[in-house]
């Protein structure tokens, strides 16, 4: 017999669901190899924009660069969304990972009641440790956006010692809650940004890079330093440097003290 999984699919869609929403399926599994790996293959073969998958437990999963670690069985959670945003120009799908991180946080503020915030581009804090890791891609012209919250994870089981969990924060929630809570937050802040909204500001109020002396780690032996001004129209991060300011795509922060 398979193994139910955590997350009640039946509760999200019933919430999510529904004309003009922006979701259109949910799935709801106890185990696979990637969440963002099976949504690619979905949107491959025309599957619709708005289809969600859930996952407690991912033997495959990845984050940026290729990145591999295995969380145990239903120790986190994996949530990844299809979307198909062709009115969307591509210069701006940089701010997916953003909206998306903005949305973790504001759902983990909402359903566990911690302080979470967003480390540009693509990782969810909670006092600075790391409770989600997000990780958006392009798939045809649609993309696939995937997060992994760490949700009962105790101390030993944590990949790094600068990880933690909602468990170890001491919150109280299931995780169909936590769940339910970032999907709503994606979808608000899915439609300003389809609207063509300015994101700058509202994304700063939730990201705890702007305004620190960071090093963006560009490659293996090339890194830069400075004060995080801020982000750009394109969702770029801003950073003074000593030859003036430099907006940054992609690349690994490290906050410095």
């Amino acid at each position: 017999m398979a193994a139910q999984p955590l997350v009640d699919a039946t509760v999200l869609s019933s919430d999510l669901l529904g004309p003009g929403r922006l979701f259109s399926a949910v799935r709801s599994i106890a185990s696979t190899g990637s969440t963002n790996a099976d949504l690619a293959a979905a949107a491959t073969a025309g599957a619709a924009s708005g289809a969600v998958l859930v996952a407690d437990h991912q033997s495959a999963g990845r984050g940026r660069f290729d990145r591999r670690w295995e969380a145990p069985p239903g120790s986190s959670v994996a949530v990844s969304v299809l979307l198909r945003p062709a009115e969307v120009p591509l210069q701006r799908w940089l701010w997916l990972p953003l909206i998306t991180g903005v949305a973790v946080a504001e759902g983990l503020r909402s359903a566990a009641g911690v302080d979470a915030t967003v480390k540009w581009p693509n990782d969810v804090l909670i006092e600075g440790r790391k409770v989600c890791g997000i990780l958006s891609e392009r798939v045809d012209d649609a993309a696939v956006v995937g997060m992994g919250i760490n949700t009962t994870l105790t101390h030993e089981q944590l990949p790094v010692p600068s990880a933690t969990s909602l468990a170890l924060e001491g919150a109280h929630c299931s995780t169909t809650e936590v769940v339910l809570g970032v999907l709503r937050a994606l979808e608000q802040g899915y439609r300003r940004w389809v609207e063509g909204d300015d994101l700058r500001v509202w994304f700063a109020q939730r990201c705890s890079t702007i305004g620190r002396q960071v090093r963006v780690q560009q490659s293996t032996t090339l890194s830069v330093e400075g004060p995080a001004l801020g982000v750009d129209e394109w969702g770029r991060l801003l950073v003074r440097t000593p030859v003036g300011q430099r907006a940054f795509a992609a690349g690994d922060v490290l906050h410095l003290r």
